[in-house]
């Protein structure tokens, strides 16, 4: 059971991670774009984006935990897999405390499905952005989001890494 589990944790994670890192590599080319030319492709990466990340990294957080509790505690193998854990949750933590609030705002004048509608307008911390802010100073909320998914990409990476090295354990 635990090598079905680990190979699927790598599975997942690699699958949360390559969004993220999409992101974290193009960084270099969107930061060239004007506001008007950022604004009109942002919002091309829903749902594709969405659908691929947010299943790795639910099902990733999950599937890392159970193998968590399944592996001995105490032992190296087990720090390896509990870092894992803790670099996913962090980078989980950081889509919704940096990325998500922003999203909100690139697919707002988008027509999106009911599901859609309601995961982007879900904001759990009321850290929404309003147009006004947005319309003012872009540059703060598009440099908020592209940071942040270099530092998800990072998380994400030291999260692959540390399971990566716990299976080879």
């Amino acid at each position: 059971m635990r090598p079905i589990l680990q190979v699927l944790s790598l599975c997942l994670v690699a699958l949360a991670m390559t969004p993220a890192l999409a992101h974290a590599l193009e960084r270099p080319g969107k930061m060239r774009l004007d506001k008007e030319a950022y604004l009109a492709v942002q919002p091309i990466y829903y749902p594709g984006f969405t659908w691929a990340g947010g299943l790795g990294e639910a099902a990733g957080i999950v599937v890392v935990l159970v193998l968590l509790l399944l592996t001995p505690a105490g032992g190296t193998e087990f720090w390896w897999v509990a870092a894992a854990f803790a670099a996913l949750v962090a980078m989980h933590a950081a889509y919704w405390l940096l990325t998500h609030p922003v999203n909100g705002f690139w697919l707002r004048n988008r027509d999106l499905n009911r599901m859609g509608k309601g995961f982007f307008a879900f904001d759990p911390l009321h850290r929404g952005t309003s147009g006004a802010s947005i319309k003012e100073n872009w540059t703060v909320y598009r440099d908020r989001w592209e940071r942040s998914h270099v530092l998800r990409a990072i998380l994400a990476a030291i999260g692959f890494l540390a399971l990566a090295i716990s299976v080879a354990l």
